[in-house]
């Protein structure tokens, strides 16, 4: 497995990644049919694409050499100095095989100026909290609820 750069040609593959992952974890938090919506509207082609170019930020994914397991996309604040990863999704049959470490790796090196990495999380997904707790982000708050009605728990790791 490595990780790479994300490109246009493998945002079929994230999307799917991404409807697989997010109907397994949060099916049981929203439903199903919340589900279809968010990951309609979060994880479109469209949507995706657009964070190819974004400017001071990285999409990367895990590749087996016969699909994606796992992506992840952040993005540095004007200064570089705090990073905010947005998305970091690991397959379930690819879970607890240390890829998400990896992918943490990779953003953190990606980001050599940074000194905070900030995420947010949904609170009842305890799996995501205790990883990311086991990778040295702490609990900092809750975000306020975006436009569909998530709310979220804030979590920062200070980088050295």
């Amino acid at each position: 497995m490595f990780v790479r750069s994300a490109g246009e040609r493998d945002l079929a593959a994230i999307h799917e990644l991404l409807v697989e992952t997010w109907h397994a974890t949060y099916d049981v938090i929203y439903g199903r049919e919340r589900v279809n919506e968010i990951t309609g509207e979060w994880h479109s082609i469209p949507a995706l694409k657009a964070r190819l170019t974004r400017p001071n930020s990285e999409f990367v994914v895990v590749d087996d050499g016969e699909r994606i397991c796992a992506m992840a996309f952040a993005a540095a604040t004007s200064d570089g100095k705090t990073v905010i990863l947005q998305q970091l999704y690991v397959r379930t049959d690819c879970q607890r095989r240390g890829i998400g470490r990896m992918l943490l790796d990779e953003i953190e090196d990606c980001f050599p100026d940074a000194r905070l990495i900030r995420l947010e999380v949904e609170p009842a997904n305890a799996q995501a909290l205790a990883f990311y707790e086991a990778n040295g982000f702490r609990a900092i708050g809750d975000a306020e609820a975006d436009a569909t009605g998530v709310a979220s728990l804030l979590l920062e790791k200070h980088l050295a």
